[in-house]
């Protein structure tokens, strides 16, 4: 699972678009019982999401032509120049070159071999999220890809990852994790897009999963709020309950109840 200690390749950021900043932030307030402080009058309309006053995600105004509402997972870089330019040269797209954020930091916004849109935060004053782990923070990540073995040779390229094969009932589940940190660093995993059932027709995208305590009552209380369940509340032994929503304007994610957290 995620810890704010955080790895070079490791998620370190999150955040989400919405055409809506204000009802984005009453569903997931009411869903995680997040509040939104803004970053100031420069930043745009951005700010943060924060749990008990510590930061889990931010979140941002995106008008025509910006894209989909969506959530980007940012990965830890110590360069973000030099990232960005791993990635062209590995087929990638840079989609948002490097950007320095207010002496916060630098970002970028790049695109994988196979078109999934992904950031790169080179940490400044603000080292990432406050909180990762634990209910109403992220604790995993998952890309949806039409080929694991090309994204997982990219993803090394270009932030040093590396997979290995997690056996699950009815097969085998690739694991992804900083560069030399073994398994008990690793925060994610790639999934075939055909995998995906309903969310495949979305391409190829990285999943964040938020933890929660109760995965079907959070699912539930997400379709009162005016989002949908994209995959219904599902337990996957040795690992816990997990469920695939989207916020009202069809923004994934995913919540896990996991099994050490019932325990």
């Amino acid at each position: 699972m995620l810890t704010t200690r955080f790895a070079d390749g490791a998620p370190d950021w999150i955040d989400v678009g919405s055409p809506d900043i204000d009802t984005t932030t009453a569903f997931y307030g009411a869903l995680f019982g997040w509040r939104f402080r803004s970053a100031g009058p420069d930043a745009g309309g951005y700010g943060f999401f924060q749990l008990d006053g510590r930061t889990v995600a931010g979140g941002v105004p995106a008008g025509p032509g910006q894209g989909p509402p969506a959530w980007t997972v940012y990965f830890r870089s110590s360069d973000a120049r030099a990232t960005a330019e791993a990635a062209g040269q590995a087929h990638g797209r840079v989609l948002l070159p490097p950007t320095d954020v207010m002496g916060q930091g630098h970002m970028a916004v790049l695109g994988d071999r196979a078109g999934a849109p992904f950031g790169i935060w080179q940490p400044g004053r603000t080292e990432g999220v406050d909180l990762a782990g634990e209910p109403g923070a992220l604790c995993w990540v998952e890309l949806y890809t039409p080929d694991v073995a090309a994204a997982a040779a990219f993803y090394r390229r270009v932030l040093g990852l590396e997979t290995s094969g997690v056996d699950f009932p009815g097969g085998t589940y690739t694991g992804v994790g900083p560069g030399g940190a073994g398994d008990d660093a690793m925060f994610g995993g790639m999934v075939p897009l055909a995998d995906a059932s309903g969310d495949a027709q979305d391409g190829p995208h990285w999943l964040p999963y938020f933890a929660v305590t109760d995965t079907d009552a959070v699912a539930a209380l997400a379709e009162r709020l005016g989002g949908a369940v994209r995959m219904p509340p599902t337990t996957v032994p040795g690992v816990g309950r997990t469920a695939r929503l989207a916020d009202p304007f069809g923004a994934r994610f995913a919540v896990l109840a996991s099994e050490a957290s019932a325990g």
